[in-house]
């Protein structure tokens, strides 16, 4: 019996653990293939420019733009960007994305402690589903939060199982450290998830005691977070920023004023956001209903395990009105573990099934991806040709794991992971960010500014917005001037630049802005943009 749990111990042998940190390494190289000098784009922009204004004024409690605290975030994110941009002398993508890319390599590690003692195949094929997931790609290969504080969550989970079953401590002081940790990088519902996940393990178990007295000392701990974060908000910008930090971290997302989405977002959202790990974690589940599994008893154990958390994580965050994909990251290990489950029974039909589904598709999926890559090539306007050759091999590759039965399903995983990593990485990278580039023309635009100095004016970007993009390719500090009506334009003194959208430009026509020559045109953030010189009036 392990603490009521009603199992037999398992040890980790020190082979799997240091399988585990060799997987664990392997995954990081591959979360950081080519990463270095790449201009920040999208929702990058905006941490990017939080560590850049810190390696200019040093650590604060909140991040800070344009000089001034910024609400929705605490600064811990931004603080570990800052530390690994210090030997750099700068902020550049490999600095930005690395605490990303640590915390996903983490969760590599710890998928594989907690599943390895009962089947290293079905761990290594509950990480091949997990890295074969779109959002878990994206979220990897940017700053992010989420994978941040789905790592915090899944290593509190591990912490809680691992003491039942692996023989290990039962470390408290870690798991509330953890608990501090995501608050730090999430806010309240970065302590909340991985709280939320450990208690259902408890509430699975009927270890009452634990539940009370874990969820209490979880809900207390929140309060004097909260409590700590608004005096601190206080401290740091007033009465007037306290009340934006509640709004933005707590209001906001709960009222709808940050977006709304239904109810069913996440549970009908996540068949394709979290593809293949989500629909076929579903699949299996029913499978595990309709069949007798009473084999592998501990293995079904930890398949009940993952499903009540990774419920937790759905249902809980379907609450809010805001709702986003990358929200229920926490909850994909989870649901990966569930989707390979098929590969440790060794009886029933329909986990046969599922498992030649599974191999099938990962046997065709570098020919899928040279077919996809064939029909958008004219679009990409990017050379393929040595990534259509390695997709090649890859294929050869696989068909010829095909028949080595002993790692059919490891090697095919494999190979469809390189594949899928390497167009992600090799083709829709490269082409996303010409697309959404924003380094050139801001660049362009600020030599300009700096040649014939005059106040800039931001007409229509938001401040919050795309203002921030062009912030984050200038490297200092700047205090422009923001307008979003054509009134508010028309009332800016000379000398000025003016920096807009295309289309905002042509709405001046018969104005006397509207006879000034744009001085620079170009594309920034995949629309065309414009900046004219306003002269002395």
């Amino acid at each position: 019996m392990a603490n009521g749990v009603g199992c037999r111990l398992i040890a980790i042998s020190p082979r799997i653990r240091q399988q585990s940190l060799g997987i664990g390494l392997l995954a990081l190289l591959l979360f950081s293939a080519g990463v270095y000098q790449q201009a920040a784009i999208g929702f990058d922009s905006r941490f990017v420019l939080f560590a850049q204004e810190m390696l200019r004024h040093g650590p604060s409690v909140f991040p800070t733009t344009y000089g001034e605290p910024y609400a929705d975030y605490s600064a811990l994110s931004t603080l570990f960007i800052w530390l690994l941009s210090l030997p750099f002398g700068q902020v550049n993508s490999f600095s930005a994305w690395l605490p990303s890319v640590i915390a996903a390599a983490v969760i590599v590690t710890l998928m594989f402690r907690l599943v390895a003692p009962y089947s290293p195949r079905w761990a290594l094929l509950s990480i091949a589903l997990m890295l074969m997931t779109s959002t878990f790609i994206t979220e990897t290969r940017a700053v992010s939060q989420d994978v941040m504080l789905a790592a915090v969550a899944f290593a509190v989970f591990y912490l809680g199982y691992a003491a039942d079953h692996f023989a290990a401590g039962r470390r408290w002081w870690l798991i509330l450290a953890l608990l501090l940790l995501g608050f730090g990088i999430r806010g309240p519902i970065g302590l909340v998830i991985p709280t939320g996940m450990l208690c259902s393990y408890f509430l699975i178990n009927r270890q009452w005691r634990r539940l009370f007295g874990f969820g209490l000392s979880a809900a207390l701990l929140l309060a004097v977070c909260v409590g700590l974060l608004l005096w601190l908000a206080e401290r740091s910008g007033g009465p007037a920023f306290m009340h934006d930090v509640v709004r933005m971290q707590f209001l906001g997302r709960m009222d709808g004023s940050e977006g709304v989405s239904g109810s069913l977002y996440y549970l009908t959202g996540s068949l394709g956001n979290y593809a293949l790990a989500y629909p076929l974690a579903l699949l299996v589940l029913a499978a595990v209903w309709l069949t007798d599994s009473r084999q592998a008893r501990p293995a079904l154990q930890l398949v009940h395990y993952c499903t009540a958390a990774a419920l937790i994580v759905l249902v809980g965050l379907s609450i809010p009105q805001a709702k986003k994909a990358r929200y229920v990251l926490p909850m994909l290990p989870l649901v990966a573990i569930i989707a390979a489950y098929p590969f440790q029974v060794a009886q029933g039909r329909v986990f046969a099934w599922l498992r030649g589904g599974m191999q099938g598709l990962w046997l065709v999926m570098p020919t899928l991806l040279i077919v996809g890559l064939l029909i958008a090539q004219r679009r990409l306007a990017e050379p393929l040709t040595s990534v259509l050759i390695t997709l090649g091999a890859l294929q050869v590759i696989a068909i010829v794991v095909l028949l080595k039965s002993q790692w059919r399903a490891q090697g095919l995983a494999l190979c469809a992971i390189l594949a899928l990593w390497l167009v992600y990485i090799a083709a829709f990278e490269p082409v996303e960010r010409r697309l959404y580039d924003t380094r050139t023309f801001s660049r362009a635009a600020f030599a300009l500014v700096q040649r014939d100095p005059a106040p800039l004016v931001l007409h229509g970007l938001g401040k919050d917005a795309k203002a921030i993009k062009f912030m984050v390719n200038i490297g200092e500090d700047l205090q422009p001037l923001f307008t979003e009506s054509i009134q508010e334009l028309e009332s800016v003194p000379g000398p000025a630049w003016i920096m807009m959208d295309q289309s905002d430009y042509n709405a001046l026509h018969g104005s006397v802005l509207g006879t000034l020559q744009p001085v620079l045109s170009g594309r920034f953030d995949n629309n065309d943009f414009v900046l004219i010189h306003l002269a002395k009036h």
